[in-house]
């Protein structure tokens, strides 16, 4: 495949690290030789991180002679054309996994776990991989399930606050808000005048309706979509303070903050409109790029702001995986690309184009967290993020239909706030019903 880009693959190739030699004189090019005019087909978002991973795979298949066929899609439609695929026994290889679908992906037998592609292809796997020095938290909530391995993270996002210094000092604060409650006592009323508004949280009716608005809302005031026993918790104490609360901060927000999803935004800080907001740490680059970007000299960035229950920030990514539908030479082509793409050696370069690798490593390394200044906010986040952020069994594309419909109602003022959770409680508990969660045909997991 011919990928158009302005990082000539001769020059990328500088850039790149092999493996350092070791016992078995392991290779990418000596792996890859058996291989070499095979074809892997993934599909991929229209992300940062993923024209950084575009970027790299000029180098991976010049050096393996392994061509890439990427699907490039939006988020909206990746799940989808991904399924169908899948169930038609179609061409994809590789597969990507928001950590919401690992559960879906796994239960259905369409991901091989990393143990049976290296007990198959022995050859293909770098004895240098490392699987320790991949955030312990990420490694489990974006690639695992039932406590097998199916996948390695990749673009890997946590929930992080990027704010408008200039805008904060002109105001007379110092630094962000640290907790929910100064953004609605303080932050808030001082900020949103002449047209400017303190907080933007996209929330439009899709999963930024579930993930970036609904979830985000829910932990840090203790409460939760399920209790231990899978029924609904959303019109608990906790969960209808959270609520409420996001429903009473829509004062400091732009109109129409409903309609907006990650580009409206960013754009909406990016442009000086709003102070903060609370997005992924995947979009820094944009935020950091004058071609996007009016604050750059003014941009900071910082940790979720704390709630009742402490800081619970949003954790979302996604994870590689081989498909279990491909062939032999393509399953073992497709391991060499995940491996590439989210290894060791390979995490500086994906940091520098844009992406946001889950390795410890590369973030200790000298001057990283001083050029990037998502790097430590990002690193504490990925010690006390939660898993089930949004629950990742395999009846969640389902469900978050239902609770982007009725929190959308609830934002928009045509349900209570109790209403709509009971509602979205209720037809929760009907698809988990009919899964066999209740009757013990399936384990309680998430």
């Amino acid at each position: 495949m011919n990928f158009k880009s302005t990082v000539s693959a001769l020059a990328l190739a500088a850039t790149f690290t092999a493996a350092p030699a070791m016992a078995q004189d392991w290779s990418l090019e000596e792996a890859a030789k058996p291989y070499a005019g095979t074809t892997v087909d993934a599909v991929f978002l229209l992300r940062p991180g993923y024209e950084a991973g575009e970027k790299m795979l000029e180098d991976f298949t010049a050096r393996t002679g392994i061509e890439v066929n990427l699907i490039k899609l939006p988020y909206e439609n990746a799940l989808g054309e991904q399924v169908r695929d899948f169930v038609a026994g179609g061409d994809l290889d590789v597969a990507l996994i928001d950590l919401v679908w690992i559960g879906n992906f796994a239960e259905n037998g369409w991901i091989a776990p990393i143990d049976e592609i290296k007990s198959e292809f022995p050859g293909v796997v770098d004895p240098n991989i490392d699987m320790d020095d991949f955030f312990p938290l990420i490694m489990e909530a974006f690639g695992a399930w039932n406590g097998v391995q199916y996948g390695l993270p990749f673009d890997n996002y946590s929930g992080l606050m990027f704010y408008n210094k200039c805008m904060l000092e002109e105001a007379g604060y110092d630094g962000p808000p640290k907790t929910w409650q100064e953004v609605m006592d303080d932050y808030g009323p001082k900020l949103t005048k002449d047209g400017k508004y303190a907080y933007a949280l996209q929330s439009k009716r899709n999963e930024t309706q579930s993930a970036d608005s609904f979830a985000r809302f829910l932990w840090p005031f203790g409460g939760s979509f399920l209790d231990a026993d899978f029924k609904s918790n959303l019109n608990s104490e906790d969960s209808q303070k959270g609520l409420q609360f996001r429903q009473d901060l829509m004062k400091y927000m732009p109109e129409g903050i409903v309609a907006y999803d990650h580009a409206e935004a960013i754009n909406a800080l990016a442009q000086g409109d709003v102070a903060f907001l609370t997005e992924w740490s995947s979009f820094y680059s944009t935020l950091k790029d004058p071609n996007t970007s009016t604050i750059v000299d003014c941009l900071g960035v910082a940790p979720e702001p704390e709630g009742p229950a402490g800081r619970k920030p949003a954790l979302g990514g996604f994870s590689l995986a081989v498909a279990e539908q491909a062939d032999d030479d393509e399953k073992a082509a497709a391991w060499l690309m995940i491996q590439y793409l989210t290894s060791k050696e390979n995490a500086k370069t994906y940091l520098e184009l844009g992406g946001v690798p889950g390795r410890q490593s590369v973030y200790k390394e000298p001057g990283v967290a001083e050029e990037y200044a998502f790097v430590e906010p990002l690193v504490a986040s990925w010690q006390d993020g939660v898993p089930e952020f949004r629950p990742r069994f395999a009846e969640w594309p389902e469900i978050t239909e239902i609770v982007q419909e009725w929190g959308t109602k609830m934002m928009l003022g045509d349900v209570s706030v109790e209403e709509g959770s009971k509602e979205i409680g209720t037809r929760m508990e009907e698809v988990l019903d009919d899964a066999g969660y209740y009757d013990g045909d399936k384990p309680l997991a998430q």
